[in-house]
């Protein structure tokens, strides 16, 4: 799959909406929404003082679930439930096939004019996961990473398949305190781990479930001020 068979909505915020975008935010929504899902958060945030920005908002795939008994649905990747030993299985060829897609979007992105640089990666649950993939391995530098109620998928290939490029790329973490969905030991387990091969990480959370909450949108919406605020 290419980004030409992806079901994609874009809105430009802020400034002369008519204008090049200055700027660019890739969100990834989580399994079973779409590219719908996170239009309304975008639209809260105030980022006019950067300039006008893109949100690129992408549809995955439906397939399959196994987790869910097979039903099919929108998924960045499948789901299985854990082992006999309660391990938890990962879909890496679904995982890998996706990171490809979400580069190709930064690509596109880049192609529009706006460059990687100027470009945010961003996603809620598997999405986040699928942030946090794509982002650390991507070629060229991004201006950051916002990781939503998920957590680090492929953990063991991280440190070896990561890009230098993105070393020094920030991350805006959050999680729910009350996550039943994707536990908070998960968040904070991604947290250390990247912490430990050197990311700079603002970690949050929040009392809240797997969702998002004003306050969230609050401390996302300065820190993606911050990491704009230079063209």
């Amino acid at each position: 799959m290419n980004t030409q068979t992806l079901e994609i909505i874009e809105l430009v915020t802020g400034g002369d909406t008519a204008a090049q975008p200055v700027a660019s935010i890739v969100v990834l929504h989580g399994l079973g929404a779409d590219g719908s899902d996170f239009v309304p958060i975008a639209q809260e945030l105030d980022l006019s003082a950067v300039g006008p920005v893109r949100f690129v908002f992408p549809s995955a795939p439906v397939r399959p679930v196994t987790i869910n008994g097979g039903y099919e649905m929108r998924a960045w990747y499948d789901i299985e439930p854990p082992d006999a030993q309660g391990k938890r299985r990962e879909d890496g060829p679904g995982l890998r096939a996706s990171q490809g897609i979400v580069q190709q979007l930064l690509n596109r992105e880049a192609a529009r004019g706006v460059p990687p640089e100027r470009t945010v990666l961003m996603g809620f649950s598997q999405g986040c996961a699928m942030t946090l993939l794509a982002g650390l391995r991507a070629p060229q530098r991004l201006a950051g990473l916002v990781a939503l109620s998920g957590y680090l998928p492929l953990a063991e290939h991280t440190a070896a398949e990561r890009s230098a490029a993105n070393q020094q790329t920030p991350l805006f973490m959050a999680h729910g305190q009350h996550d039943p969905v994707v536990v908070l030991q998960r968040g904070e387990a991604a947290r250390d781990a990247l912490q430990a091969l050197g990311y700079r990480v603002d970690w949050f959370t929040y009392a809240m479930e797997h969702s998002v909450c004003p306050q969230e949108i609050a401390d996302l919406n300065a820190w993606l001020l911050q990491v704009l605020a230079g063209r």
